[in-house]
């Protein structure tokens, strides 16, 4: 139990799936208008992908160990893991709308479509055998990883967003910026969690 524990602690804080691995970076640096409806749109991309995080990777991880090893197809993973997460992005999101009618689920297909840390998150908690529940752990503490980094980093370009940043710094550069010292500040977790 644990071992659980410290394999959901390490994939949210320690070897976070944006900032330790540029996986997912594409929907931390969208912007939207205004601030109340981007934190529900936040809120709603976090769950969304953390929910398709966990059930694709379960999936995936079931789909390489009881079909594609047992018939040494395992080099077609990446061809296998693409479409089950793209074939799970419409009805996860019809479900968490219906059951969480206060956020707006509309219109986050593109960014769960092109998410790169769900692909990578399949494909990493399939190069070793340690079980499925340490890959449900993993998937878990990845995607709610995921879902602190967006939170985090809404809250910092809300803030810089009213003060007196020079021009050519303005937009994008501020962000990335913004996102490298993050990654810089999450890497004192690092020493967190000793093997």
């Amino acid at each position: 139990m644990t071992d659980l524990i410290l394999t959901l602690l390490s994939a949210a804080l320690i070897n976070n799936f944006v900032l330790h691995w540029p996986l997912g970076v594409d929907p931390l640096l969208q912007a939207t208008g205004e601030t109340g409806a981007e934190r529900r749109q936040v809120h709603a991309l976090g769950i969304a992908t953390t929910c398709l995080m966990l059930i694709s990777c379960v999936l995936s991880y079931g789909l390489y160990y009881y079909l594609l090893t047992p018939l040494a197809l395992t080099s077609l993973g990446l061809f296998i893991f693409l479409p089950i997460s793209a074939v799970l992005i419409k009805p996860i999101l019809s479900l968490l709308a219906r059951w969480l009618p206060q956020l707006s689920f509309s219109g986050l297909w593109p960014l769960l479509l092109g998410n790169a840390g769900v692909l990578g998150l399949a494909l990493l908690s399939t190069q070793d055998d340690k079980g499925l529940r340490y890959t449900t752990a993993l998937s878990l503490g990845a995607g709610l990883g995921f879902w602190l980094v967006l939170s985090l980093f809404s809250d910092l370009r809300q803030r810089t967003s009213n003060n007196d940043i020079p021009l050519p710094f303005r937009g994008l550069p501020i962000e990335l910026i913004s996102a490298g010292l993050m990654a810089v500040a999450f890497l004192g977790f690092s020493g967190l969690i000793k093997t």
